[in-house]
Formats: structure tokens, sequence, C-alpha cells
């Protein structure tokens, strides 16, 4: 008895020394979990730093001033049912097609279907008739059930493709291009055409959205800013993983592909300022992407292109210009931080 209590006792001491040996000598990540870590805002781009950090404001003749957004345009209303009011052609052809589609023709074969099923429902049950039919089919029925959605379906095709098809349409001669870059997780803005300088675009902290008159999650410290009129020929790619750069008052959504360059034109009615967000799910942050696109005058762009340092070209010609090519390399510019 006495033996096996002084070999426990003896057990005990070993197992408390080696304890604190590994206490003293393994590394601190091993003893406590370390405190999660925010993410880190990007630096900012020599562009960044050169434009103003001013609230928006009215825009003066001889320097940009970032414009105040007008209430209910190009963003989101509360309790609104429907899609945004648009301001670009695609937009509004889109919204007239489904407008006459919705009503017209969604309601009425609704409509048709609920009647059938009402008819069936009545007529063809237990109680009225107790001796079931043997008709296994009707030649005119299933030839005008066939025929008659095949014909709706041809009619909204038609619309369909032609609308499609404006959406790429190849923008005007002398377009502006804007390189859209999806970061994980804000955006990149870069402008070949007038230097390659690159706008670096990360979410407002709680509260600065407000302060400047827009909405919370909706606002960003740097916009991407393009000339209201004018054909954009906007390029989207991505630096990491998929992101996707939607606008809904414009009607625009495209993908931002890394290793790939998607393109499709951009046309803004009326200067203004216009939400979106990333539509694609890129990771943790995903919902803290949002894009804001400001749409000025041919004069007050101009002044923000020379605010950034960069160069100013000739306005967009009406003659289409040759579609470009749809592969290139991933991304162009500087990583901001590098």
């Amino acid at each position: 008895m006495m033996i096996a209590e002084i070999s426990r006792a003896v057990t005990k001491a070993f197992m408390a020394a080696g304890l604190a040996a590994v206490m003293v000598l393994a590394p601190a990540p091993l003893l406590a979990q370390s405190a999660p870590t925010a993410v880190a805002s990007p630096a900012p781009t020599a562009a960044n730093a050169a434009a103003t950090t001013a609230a928006p404001g009215p825009a003066t003749a001889d320097a940009y001033v970032p414009m105040r957004p007008t209430a209910g345009k190009g963003q989101p209303v509360a309790g609104a049912i429907g899609f945004q009011d648009q301001y670009s052609p695609t937009g509004r052809e889109a919204l007239r097609m489904h407008n006459a589609l919705l009503m017209p023709v969604i309601t009425a074969v609704t409509l048709l279907v609920l009647f059938l099923l009402l008819v069936v429902m009545a007529k063809f049950n237990r109680r009225a008739n107790p001796v079931p039919s043997k008709t296994s089919h009707n030649t005119a029925i299933e030839v005008v059930w066939t025929l008659v959605p095949v014909l709706i379906l041809v009619v909204i095709a038609v619309p369909s493709i032609r609308l499609l098809a404006h959406q790429y349409t190849a923008p005007a001669k002398g377009a502006v291009t804007v390189k859209v870059t999806g970061y994980q997780w804000y955006w990149g803005y870069t402008y070949p055409d007038n230097g390659g300088f690159e706008v670096i675009s990360n979410i407002l902290p709680p509260g600065e959205a407000t302060r400047r008159g827009e909405q919370e999650q909706l606002g960003a410290d740097f916009r991407m800013v393009v000339p209201a009129g004018e054909d954009i020929r906007l390029q989207t790619t991505g630096s990491d993983v998929i992101h996707s750069f939607s606008v809904p008052s414009l009607w625009f959504k495209l993908d931002a592909v890394p290793g790939r360059i998607n393109e499709k034109v951009l046309h803004i009615d009326e200067p203004g300022v216009y939400y979106g967000q990333c539509s694609e799910l890129c990771g943790v942050r995903h919902g803290y992407m949002p894009i804001v696109v400001e749409a000025l005058p041919r004069p007050k762009f101009e002044a923000w292109v020379k605010a950034q340092g960069g160069t100013v070209g000739a306005p967009a010609a009406s003659t289409p210009a040759a579609p470009a090519p749809k592969t290139a390399n991933a991304a162009s510019g500087t990583k901001p931080g590098a």
C-alpha cells in the first residue's frame, strides 16, 4: 500500500513538472487564442491623396467638389416596390419591357391557369363524376396548350434579344475607358485614357455617410467619376476572387473575374450620384463593398481628372468603335499599399 502511494505521488510530481516546462517553453500563440484582427483598409494612392476629402457640396466652376446625392435618385427608397427609376437608355428599355410583360402577359397567364384549375376542381371531382371518364387524351387541347406557350415565348424573345444586343453595343469612338478592379474588399477605378491613375474606393465609416447626406453602408470615400451623356467603355476584372459590379438604377451588372476582362458600354443620361454594391459573394466583407458612380458634365469631369493629376482627352464621338478584345491581363496599375 505504501509503495503504491509513493508511486502515485512521484507520478503527480513528474506531471506537474512537465506541465510547468510546457508553460514556460511553449510559444504565446499556443497558450492563448489571439484576438481577431480587423481587416485593414488599403493605403490611399497618389490619386486619392490628391482628391478632396471634404463633405460633398455644390460643385463649383473652377474645381471639383463631390456632388451631393439627390434623395430617391440612383438609390434604394424605403418601402418602395419594384425597380428603381432608370437613368440609362438600356435601363429605360428594360423597365418598359418589364412593365409591359408583367401586367398584361404574366397576369393574364396566371389568371388563366387559375381559372382552368378551378374548372377542373369543380367539374371533375368525385361528387360531380361518380363514374370516372376513360378519356386518355384530346389532340386539339394538347395542340393548343403546346403552341400558345411557344408563341408567347417567341413574342417575349424578340424584345429580350434586342435588349441584350443593346447592352453589348460597342461604345462610341473616343469613349472614356474605366477599368474596374474588384479587391477583397474594395474597388479600384483605373482611367487608362486619362493618364492611367487609379482611385481606390472604400466604404465610409459609420456616421460619415450620414454626415455627407448619403445612406449608411452605401457611401464610399472616393467615387467612380464619369462624364454624363456619353458612352463609357467599362471594363471589369478581379484581383483575387470573382466580384460583380452592379448599379441597379443604371441597369448595369458585370462580373469581375480574375484573369479576364469583361466589357460593356455604360451610358448615364444625366448628372447625379448612383449607388450599387458587389453582387457576387466574395468573402467575409462582401456586404461592405459599395459602389458610388458620380456622373458629371464634361467640364466638371475634366476638372476632376486634373485634380487626380490625370490628363484630359477629347469627348466621345457619335460613331461606334470596334469591339475591344474580351480577354487581357487580370489587373493594371499598382495595388494599393504596394
